[in-house]
């Protein structure tokens, strides 16, 4: 389960929960733009936009979660089972790609979302696993940058682009039904409400929060969906870069899985592993991990893009503490 965010009237900025009950081996990794790209179908890509996001590699490959290009176009897989299909390869098909090749392909060659929409709405995936032992993910994909937001969903009656003004994408239902059911919702504000119960009986509030009392508070997808609208419509960005970078995580944390508020089928605990913000006008990728609070920083320029090699930081798990004071 995850969810994922654009805020492009702050930054833009745009990241994601990454909620699984498991580490996957993650790490920031930056792909410079001299890093070949090779795809199973399709012509590899021996130059391309420079990414940075978080990724397992395996094989010197970067199997992408989410990432943001040099040029600032976000991409994010999001967990979407029971929806997603991937038709099996065709022979001398050269222009379809794998689910895992889906990120490096747009954001290693498109600047925009215009760009992207266009390689998206002719493309065709192929059910071609990354190696033995790394099953196909069923996916459904978030696509912004400053202009707007797309989703992109592969099911059994094809490929579906969305576009996405919520700027919000969790896991199941399909969109439309995710959007659709925002609906249920338009009377609730960040604002004490009215008496419009009963005009005649002397109502009145008992606290500060009322507004939004029947917002869903369980982590189930399509209340994230709408708790995830509900805060980013009403947050307060600040003036500051880091203030909005701070919103933005504050609007995760309310989304966020706490150890043991979530227990799947297999009876393990399902928590965010991480949270992450990317600013997309300094290329700055912000996270922290669920079991370090602080936030960590890794900069797009910071690293040699002109390279062939994957530039790999380890994610800093440990909780950081900074002591005020201490016992002499």
């Amino acid at each position: 389960m995850c969810t994922s965010l654009a805020a492009r009237s702050a930054g833009p900025l745009f990241g994601r929960n990454l909620d699984l009950g498991y580490s996957f081996g993650e790490q920031v990794v930056i792909t410079p733009r001299r890093y070949p790209f090779p795809f199973r179908l399709r012509e590899p890509l021996p130059q391309h936009y420079a990414l940075i996001g978080m990724a397992t590699v395996a094989n010197n490959y970067p199997l992408y979660a989410e990432a943001m290009n040099e040029k600032g176009l976000y991409m994010a897989g999001l967990n979407f089972p029971g929806n997603a299909y991937y038709p099996p390869a065709e022979d001398g098909d050269t222009q379809a790609v794998t689910p895992y090749e889906l990120i490096p392909l747009i954001l290693g060659r498109c600047a925009d979302l215009a760009q992207a929409r266009q390689i998206l709405e002719g493309l065709r995936l192929a059910a071609i696993p990354f190696a033995p032992g790394y099953p196909l993910a069923p996916l459904h994909w978030h696509i912004a940058d400053a202009s707007g937001c797309l989703v992109m969903e592969a099911t059994r009656d094809g490929i579906h682009l969305y576009e996405d003004p919520a700027g919000v994408l969790t896991n199941n239902p399909p969109y439309p039904l995710q959007l659709a059911n925002l609906n249920n919702y338009m009377h609730l504000s960040a604002r004490s409400p009215e008496n419009r119960f009963a005009p005649g009986l002397d109502l009145h509030t008992v606290g500060q929060g009322m507004g939004a009392i029947g917002l869903p508070g369980d982590w189930s997808p399509q209340s994230r969906f709408v708790r995830a609208c509900f805060l980013k419509e009403n947050a307060l960005w600040g003036d500051a870069p880091e203030e909005a970078v701070g919103e933005f995580f504050h609007i995760l944390d309310g989304v966020a899985m706490v150890r043991g508020s979530v227990i799947t089928p297999e009876g393990k605990p399902d928590i965010t592993t991480y949270s992450c913000c990317i600013d997309a006008s300094t290329g700055i990728y912000y996270y922290k991990t669920y079991g370090n609070n602080q936030i960590s920083a890794v900069h797009l320029h910071g690293a040699d893009l002109e390279g062939e090699q994957l530039s790999c930081f380890p994610l800093i798990a440990g909780q950081q503490i900074c002591h005020v004071n201490a016992e002499s």
